[in-house]
């Protein structure tokens, strides 16, 4: 699978009593499936996935699946503190149509969290997923780095494409592109123009009306829709993919080999954030670096700072619906409200 480009960290809307409001989540993802977007994740940190029961997790991977453009990579954020939990949500996210899976390291035995441990963890997951496999380093929510040794090794198994990194150091970008140089390269599908072909699209292409022989024994006038046009598609080798997941270094960590982005700035501010990765795919690095300027002091404060309640408030303020965090997530105060409307003021969503 082909993940490259900017994708968009989707937050979990709720209704004031905590239900989760699956139409708001419909509207977000349909507006989002308009934009220039690569794709959207679903349940990661963003989306407060640690804060829902595996009934609401399914719920919202539904709605999201639904609403989503068949041309829009869709992540699923799959984590359990067990490899059989997180294996039964992949399973969830397989039979609706998603096209790979996100999954960070266990935190409660946090203690016991070594290397040895991580390798056997994500191996074990990748062995029986249905879909390719994400790493997710997120050591500001799970404590613990994921080596970048154990990265290394964990890009040679075949169900392992790539890693979405959080860490914010370029450095580490840079370490991770060098260390997952040598792993395997696959042959994945993609459009004449090199953009990722989702199940989705192949199964949309697929569907056409039949007639069916009892339709034919009575005589039944039946009309069936023309078949849709054969997808055209190509081969494209790629190998270990490498997204960072931190809006201020993200021109700096494309430019260190990475190949796209998970933001959480996305989710309120998708077109600046994709404005960034456009000059750099340009080869403006002039235009890519003030866009980048644009938008890395709001995601450092809105992301990095405030936390979900921030974005949340944030996709308020530029027409998406966000809502509040979940509790014990604290909501925001007027000056940090305000603090957000000024720093949105001239940003492109």
């Amino acid at each position: 699978m082909l993940i490259e480009g900017v994708f968009a960290a989707v937050p979990t809307p709720f209704y004031p009593d905590e239900r989760v409001y699956l139409r708001k989540m419909e509207a977000n993802i349909a507006r989002y499936s308009r934009s220039l977007l690569a794709g959207m994740v679903v349940l990661g940190s963003t989306g407060e996935a640690a804060l829902l029961n595996d009934e609401e997790s399914r719920l919202v991977l539904r709605a999201a699946a639904e609403a989503a453009a068949p041309e829009k990579v869709l992540i699923a954020g799959v984590s359990r503190e067990s490899v059989k939990a997180t294996l039964e949500l992949a399973e969830t996210a397989a039979g609706l149509g998603y096209d790979a899976l996100l999954v960070r390291t266990p935190t409660y035995y946090a203690r016991q969290l070594t290397p040895a441990l991580a390798l056997h963890y994500f191996r074990s997951v990748a062995d029986r997923a249905p879909l390719p496999v994400l790493l997710y380093n997120i050591p500001q929510c799970v404590p613990y780095m994921i080596p970048v040794e154990v990265v290394a090794a964990l890009a040679q198994h075949p169900n392992i494409i790539g890693i979405k990194d959080s860490a914010g150091s370029v450095e580490r970008i840079q370490q991770i592109v060098a260390a997952t140089q040598n792993a395997p390269r696959r042959a994945t599908t993609v459009t004449p123009v090199f953009e990722a072909v989702t199940g989705r699209m192949v199964a949309a292409r697929e569907s056409v009306s039949t007639i069916s022989a009892a339709d034919l024994s009575v005589g039944a006038a039946v009309s069936a829709a023309a078949p849709a046009a054969a997808l055209k598609t190509r081969s494209k080798e790629v190998g270990f993919q490498v997204l960072c997941g931190n809006e201020s270094t993200m021109l700096a960590s494309l430019e260190a080999g990475a190949q796209g982005a998970i933001l959480g700035f996305a989710a309120c501010a998708p077109q600046a954030c994709q404005e960034v990765y456009l000059g750099w795919k340009d080869h403006d690095l002039r235009l890519a670096g003030e866009k980048q300027e644009t938008i890395a002091a709001p995601g450092r404060r809105i992301v990095g700072e405030l936390g979900i309640a921030g974005i949340k408030y944030a996709c308020d303020f530029n027409g998406y619906y966000g809502g509040y965090a979940r509790r014990p997530l604290l909501p925001l105060i007027a000056e940090q409200k305000q603090e957000i409307e000024a720093l949105l003021a001239g940003i492109r969503n």
